[in-house]
């Protein structure tokens, strides 16, 4: 467990650089071994792309740094749990082990409205641990979104 909390502080920190950049604050790292090797935030505001959520910014990183899209043996550490695209992508890369922070009780796919990494309509199942530093990812969340309702568009000045 101590080992799940290090890199989720690492995915954390993913997450303030998204604050950082006005997008709602998801991080995610890509660990295989003890070694990462491909990090990411959420970015799809600044970059006019649908698909920029932090789990898919961090399979492409890990997929280049592979040379190979399929990340056999690796684990996707993520802030907030991932929706159905994301779960899709994960599947799709052969990620062994998906480990989320906060719940997202909305459009979460990992357990929350569905649990599509374990679905037996799926051509690969992944190994799931929840809630991992569960409280400081949903309060980096909340925090973004009070500032954001408080009128403050610059969401980055909250300190993240």
């Amino acid at each position: 467990m101590e080992i799940d909390k290090r890199w989720m502080r690492h995915a954390l920190t993913q997450a303030k650089h998204a604050a950082e950049h006005n997008e709602v604050p998801v991080g995610a790292v890509v660990v295989l071994g003890d070694e990462v090797i491909g990090e990411g935030y959420n970015q799809p505001l600044g970059t006019h792309d649908p698909t920029a959520h932090a789990e898919i910014v961090a399979l492409r990183d890990a997929a280049r740094t592979l040379g190979n899209y399929r990340l056999v043996g690796t684990t996707l550490y993520v802030t907030l749990e991932p929706c159905l695209m994301c779960a899709g992508a994960i599947i799709q890369a052969r990620v062994e082990r998906v480990v989320f922070g906060a719940f997202d009780k909305k459009s979460g796919a990992v357990g929350s409205t569905a649990n599509l990494l374990q679905s037996p309509l799926a051509n690969h199942q992944c190994q799931i641990t929840a809630g991992v530093l569960g409280d400081e990812c949903a309060e980096l969340l909340d925090r973004f979104f009070v500032e954001l309702r408080a009128g403050n568009q610059d969401a980055s000045s909250a300190g993240f």
